[in-house]
């Protein structure tokens, strides 16, 4: 007689290891959503430093697109003066300093608008009612946020000081945040008139 070996193997999970599995993953779930509510909870802050840079940006590309002539644009021989200087060939009256001169805003209320780079030099938007489009509307859901702006001559290689701008933006927002930019200006086209 030959005698048969029956194994029983079982398959399956006990409770212990269902429990233990468990256990195991309610922890690992845990970890990850404490990070993902820490991520949740400061994504704002991304927001406000993307919106203080692209304050920053359209600041300083309003800065770098103004003309940067010998004389001020309002001079009668701004559009044909050599030098910055004051007589023949050069300005009639106003030869063109850093900073506006006097009744120039960057939006024009209550007098002229800057028409040079050098205008915007000790620009503040605290001072000036706030951020405001170019058309002088204050922008009201930026009331967090200020900018200012320096102007300031630098030689940039080859290019002598008197010819070449360095301009500062710097913006600051909610939750400390604060944006710098810096960009150069030289004067490529010294008689190029708005």
């Amino acid at each position: 007689m030959c005698t048969e070996a029956r194994f029983n193997f079982q398959r399956g999970v006990s409770l212990i290891e269902l429990v233990i599995f468990i256990a195991i993953v309610g922890v690992a779930v845990a970890g990850v959503l404490s990070v993902l509510t820490q991520t949740t909870r400061s994504s704002a802050d991304p927001m406000i430093a993307k919106q203080a840079l692209s304050i920053a940006e359209a600041l300083l590309e309003e800065v770098r697109l103004q003309p940067f002539t010998y004389c001020d644009p309002d001079d009668a021989t701004a559009s044909t003066a050599t030098s910055a200087s004051v007589g023949v060939g050069a300005c009639t009256s106003t030869v063109e300093a850093i900073g506006p001169e006097a009744g120039e805003t960057r939006s024009g209320s209550g007098g002229a608008q800057f028409d040079n780079v050098n205008d915007y030099h000790g620009y503040s938007s605290a001072a000036d009612g706030g951020i405001k489009d170019i058309g002088g509307t204050v922008i009201a859901t930026l009331s967090n946020y200020a900018a200012t702006v320096s102007v300031a001559a630098t030689a940039l290689g080859s290019v002598a000081a008197t010819d070449a701008l360095l301009i500062t933006v710097t913006v600051t927002g909610p939750a400390n945040t604060t944006v710098t930019l810096q960009g150069y200006r030289t004067r490529y086209a010294p008689n190029a008139l708005p």
